[in-house]
């Protein structure tokens, strides 16, 4: 009995003594599960054809747990072609290396919506793109999910797993300079838009490519360029342009939307639609019942970066349901720190008490999920 005694002081220490190295060891891990799951909100984009472990992408990839990366073309702060597509067997060779540096799957993205919108290029050694939406619905809703396939088939060859098409606008405005002008719209009837949307997702699905509607809730409408400015489609906005995201979400069709930078003061008198709670929760998840990934236009453009604060519109983005942020990189100006900035700036809005990490979680697994379907047929 004198023995026992004498044990229990000596076991209750030991006791303690582990449930004080535990608590750490329970912070630590809710810390580093924070800030992996902040690095799957990101997709980023960088400069380079080729890329080594030395590279910021690299970095960004293995370190920050980004994901995805956005592909380009051209490179618009220097004006110089080939940032990072210069050839099928450069390009391939790359999307490779990108994906051995990630510990789970990756977004590789590009814009080849076809017609003019096309990252990939016949002078570079890809096929021809497919004609541009409008004169796709030409040929009805066969050809445009056979223009959907050989893009993808393409796309899939070379390690691209996410295009940012079809554009769901409907053509309200034929002179709106970056939708209607450049025939980025399947037609002025929302209920062609939403057969043609359906027909390049099945196409694009079919290889393997993962699709995402786009510009919610509208750009059809506009005058101007998001890509320069703010644009008001408060007097020309009209809900038949949801019609095909009602549509194809209802079917189940949909896994992402990206946001527009436009004002609809009809839907949020403060905010563009991609920083709006009143769009995104509101209408997007709430009215239309969307439970897939939510990401924002580029957040690059001069919509947002003329008129907001970096550290302000990253906060406004997420406060306002934002799933993932495109952050191009392709703007004005090219910043190698993007990703670690961006991380800071979401972790202090955690620790404010601004986002809980709660809402983070949320949103990596939206990704992650979206992720395991596509790639797996499972979520």
């Amino acid at each position: 009995m004198c023995s026992l005694r004498n044990l229990f002081p000596f076991l209750l220490a030991v006791a303690l003594f582990a449930s004080a190295c535990a608590q750490p060891d329970a912070q630590t891990a809710a810390a580093e599960r924070l800030r992996a799951d902040i690095g799957q909100m990101l997709l980023v984009g960088f400069r380079g054809t080729t890329a080594d472990a030395s590279s910021t992408i690299a970095r960004d990839i293995r370190d920050h747990r980004i994901g995805g990366v956005i592909l380009f073309e051209y490179d618009a702060p220097s004006g110089k072609h080939h940032r990072n597509i210069s050839s099928p067997k450069q390009l391939r060779r790359l999307c490779a290396q990108l994906q051995e540096w990630s510990d789970e799957p990756l977004w590789v993205a590009v814009d080849q919506e076809g017609g003019r919108v096309a990252r990939l290029k016949a002078a570079d050694g890809f096929s021809a793109p497919v004609p541009s939406p409008k004169a796709m619905a030409q040929g009805g809703v066969d050809s445009v999910r056979e223009y959907a396939r050989q893009t993808a088939e393409m796309l899939r060859g070379v390690g691209i797993n996410l295009n940012f098409a079809p554009c769901a606008d409907v053509d309200i405005n034929p002179d709106c300079p970056v939708i209607g002008r450049l025939g980025r719209s399947f037609s002025a009837d929302p209920r062609q838009v939403a057969a043609c949307c359906a027909a390049w997702l099945d196409g694009q699905s079919a290889q393997g490519v993962v699709g995402c509607l786009k510009h919610f809730p509208g750009h059809g409408s506009a005058s101007g360029d998001t890509h320069a400015g703010l644009v008001d489609v408060t007097d020309s906005w009209r809900r038949a342009e949801l019609e095909p995201y009602r549509t194809l979400i209802a079917a189940g069709q949909v896994p992402m939307v990206m946001m527009a930078h436009v004002v609809n003061r009809h839907l949020d008198s403060l905010y563009p639609a991609s920083l709006s709670r009143h769009c995104v929760g509101g209408l997007l998840r709430g009215e239309l019942g969307f439970d897939g990934v939510v990401i924002t236009d580029d957040m690059a453009m001069g919509a947002i970066v003329n008129n907001y604060g970096y550290d302000e519109a990253v906060a406004l983005a997420l406060e306002a349901g934002a799933d993932m942020l495109c952050l191009g990189n392709n703007g004005t100006c090219y910043d190698a720190d993007i990703v670690p900035k961006t991380v800071d700036i979401i972790l202090r809005l955690v620790r404010e008490g601004r986002v809980s990490a709660e809402r983070i979680h949320l949103s990596a697994e939206r990704i992650r999920s979206a992720k395991h379907l596509a790639f797996y047929g499972k979520k």
